[in-house]
């Protein structure tokens, strides 16, 4: 499969060849569900926390007698039928991770690039080698007509482009390690350098 590849001033920078295997699979919607639900369970902090009964800031003394009050029998105010009480089954500090196999992971993030290639949503540059100035990139990017894009470089990111890059609106940059799942597909535009596609390649072989 060749996509055309161009630099950030638009113009042209002639072609790249991308593997079959890893950008021209049919997108499944199964696989990719998995694999983000599997990365939004790991971000989640797990840290809500109620108090339970026995956690409560009450006297544990039998608030009155069991027989004889006309009135249901209750040993402390800490039950959660009273108000100020503990809370009943409530949420407590615990992991919402699970296991995902690693290869079915890896399928993911092939079926991701090539549900952006399907799109038309994949863009291949040259390189984004940058002067760390945000006015000159933003106004590169307001060219290009990317509104909410993820460029992808090699195993570093340029200093430069990751500086020039940080204050605008909508641009993220990831090394093609950190390269995932949910934000490729969050993203309305994904962009590849040379070298992104060569580390992913190498990664997904």
């Amino acid at each position: 499969m060749k996509l055309d590849v161009i630099k950030l001033d638009g113009k042209k920078a002639g072609s790249v060849d991308l593997g079959e295997d890893i950008f021209g699979l049919e997108p499944r919607a199964d696989i990719l569900h998995r694999v983000v639900r599997w990365q939004r369970n790991n971000a989640q902090a797990g840290t809500h926390k109620v108090k339970t009964r026995s956690e409560v800031s009450y006297s544990t003394k039998k608030i009155y007698r069991q027989k004889g009050t006309g009135g249901a029998r209750h040993g402390a105010r800490s039950a959660p039928i009273f108000r100020g009480g503990g809370v009943y089954k409530g949420p407590v500090v615990r992991s919402h991770g699970h296991d995902l196999p690693k290869k079915v992971r890896m399928l993911g993030l092939k079926h991701a690039l090539s549900a952006k290639v399907k799109a038309g949503e994949l863009v291949i540059v040259d390189n984004i080698e940058s002067d760390g100035k945000t006015k000159a990139l933003a106004k590169q990017i307001k060219d290009l007509g990317w509104k909410r894009a993820l460029v992808i470089d090699g195993a570093e990111v340029n200093e430069g482009f990751r500086k020039a890059a940080a204050n605008i609106d909508g641009l993220d940059v990831l090394p093609s390690m950190g390269a995932n799942v949910y934000d490729i597909l969050k993203r309305d535009t994904l962009v590849l350098t040379k070298a992104g596609v060569e580390a992913l390649e190498a990664r997904l072989k």
